[in-house]
């Protein structure tokens, strides 16, 4: 096995627990470079993995981890792509660490969070795989972009929460606001699709879950070179309240019967008032989203 470079740009947040700094002396005996840098405010994972492009070539760079949570991760991403100049390719290849509440697309990936030093060896073995990459109006998500009530449930669940029941907290908000339950009312057109009409939620998917595990999309692929476009039309009077007995009980599988599911390479959501669309969990609004698939656009180290 070839001795790796890996360069970790690690969430402050987590940048005192015991088990990353285990894990990274491990990786280090395996005969790795480890070098971390650690973010303090707003901006310095965008800077620093900036500053990763500029430096991969002379430090020898040959994985970029990004520790964190699955805002980590897309900052990262969304970061290198801004960073590259016209047709180029990354000059490494991308890990996760996963240490945040949900970790969706850590885990949709077959990662388990509460083994950090495996995690973190996975990133030095693992052969890279061709990753797809979203984008909503030029902006890039790597797992999923979720809009409407699920969007604002988790952009609002409180961090707080999320530290005592970690993905359990988006349920736990989404049924204490139940009473807000609205729906958008919106046109979405793809290639041979067409559709219009009130939606509780939409979920545009390169990975299969969001929201501390619930598998939106659940036939996604990451390197098939599509997306998968889940739509959760708004049920009328009583219904509301079965949809969500029968998401409680049986998870996405017992609503199957009630979505609308499509693969594609784009499509266009507008809507009449600005719609929020999570990206990974990082927001945006807007009344007209444009998404599409940049296929292949990165490699993975992944299992």
């Amino acid at each position: 096995m070839s001795k790796q470079h890996l360069r970790v740009i690690l969430n402050g947040k987590a940048a005192l627990r015991d088990d990353v700094r285990r894990a990274v002396d491990a990786v280090r005996k395996m005969g790795h470079t480890v070098s971390v840098r650690v973010t303090w405010e707003a901006g310095d994972t965008q800077r620093l993995a900036l500053e990763a492009l500029d430096e991969a070539a002379e430090d020898q760079i040959s994985t970029l981890v990004a520790a964190g949570g699955d805002g980590t991760v897309n900052e990262i991403v969304a970061a290198l792509l801004d960073g590259l100049q016209g047709d180029k390719t990354l000059p490494f290849e991308l890990a996760v660490l996963p240490l945040g509440t949900a970790n969706d697309f850590a885990r949709g990936v077959g990662l388990d969070p509460s083994d950090i030093l495996g995690c973190l060896r996975f990133a030095a073995r693992c052969q890279p795989k061709p990753t797809d990459v979203g984008s909503v109006n030029g902006r890039a998500f790597i797992n999923m972009a979720t809009g409407g009530f699920g969007a604002s449930v988790t952009s609002e669940t409180d961090p707080n929460l999320k530290r005592v029941l970690g993905g359990a907290a988006y349920l736990f908000t989404g049924l204490h606001r139940f009473s807000e339950l609205a729906s958008s009312h919106g046109a979405i057109s793809a290639e041979d699709f067409s559709w219009r009409g009130d939606f509780l939620a939409i979920a545009v998917g390169n990975g299969k879950q969001a929201g501390g595990g619930v598998e939106l999309c659940p036939d996604a692929l990451l390197d098939d070179g599509f997306l998968d476009l889940t739509i959760v039309p708004y049920p009328r009077g009583d219904d509301v309240a079965d949809l969500l007995g029968r998401l409680i009980e049986y998870g996405p599988d017992g609503l199957r019967d009630s979505l609308i599911m499509r693969r594609v390479k784009a499509v266009i959501i507008e809507t009449d008032k600005p719609l929020q669309f999570n990206l990974d969990g990082e927001p945006i609004h807007d009344t007209r989203l444009e998404v599409s698939v940049l296929p292949k656009k990165i490699g993975f180290r992944r299992p």
